[in-house]
C-alpha cells in the first residue's frame, strides 16, 4: 500500500468524489436514505479523503461538537479497496488531525459489526446498541492523554 495517500480534503473541489464514495457505500450497499446520509452537516465538517494508486477509495468526516469533543463520522471505503487496512489508516489520520487541534475526546457511532476496528484504536463502548439508519450501532469514545500536541506514536491514553 505504498501508493496510499490520505489527506484533509480540499473543498469544494474534492467533495464530489467524497459524495460518490458515500453514495456507493451507504446508499447503494447499505440502503441508507439520501436525506440521512447527506444531513447538511458536511459544510461544517472537515473531510479526509484516501487515494490508492491515484484513485479515490475512502473518506471520513470530522465534526467538532465543541472545543473538547470531535465526532468522526461517515467512514467509508469502497468495496474494491477493503481488506487492506485503509479504513484503519483513515481513522488514524483523523485521530491525528483531532489530536493536533488539542481536542481531548473523540466520539463515534460505530456500526456494530465493525466495532472491533475501533477497539483496536482504543475506543471504548458506551451504552447499549441502538439503531441509526436502520443499522445497529454502538456509541464509542476515546480520550487522548493530557499532553499538548500529542502524536499518534505516543500521545494517546
Amino acid at each position: 500500500m505504498s501508493n496510499l495517500v490520505i489527506k484533509v480534503a480540499e473543498l469544494p473541489q474534492e467533495f464530489p468524489a467524497i459524495q460518490a464514495i458515500r453514495i456507493a457505500v451507504f446508499q447503494e450497499e447499505q440502503g441508507v436514505d439520501a436525506a440521512l446520509e447527506f444531513d447538511g452537516k458536511d459544510v461544517i465538517s472537515e473531510h479526509l479523503i484516501a487515494y490508492l494508486n491515484d484513485e479515490v477509495v475512502g473518506t471520513a468526516r470530522i465534526r467538532y461538537l465543541d472545543d473538547k469533543t470531535a465526532k468522526i463520522e461517515r467512514l467509508a471505503v469502497l468495496s474494491i479497496a477493503r481488506g487492506q487496512g485503509i479504513g484503519k489508516k483513515i481513522m488514524e489520520n483523523a485521530l491525528e488531525v483531532i489530536a493536533n487541534k488539542n481536542i481531548p475526546e473523540v466520539v463515534i457511532h460505530a456500526q456494530e459489526y465493525v466495532k472491533d476496528l475501533y477497539k483496536k484504536l482504543d475506543f471504548v463502548e458506551e451504552g447499549e446498541i441502538f439503531e441509526e439508519a436502520s443499522i445497529p450501532h454502538v456509541k464509542m469514545r476515546k480520550k487522548f492523554s493530557q499532553q499538548k500536541n500529542c502524536r499518534l506514536g505516543g500521545g494517546f491514553a
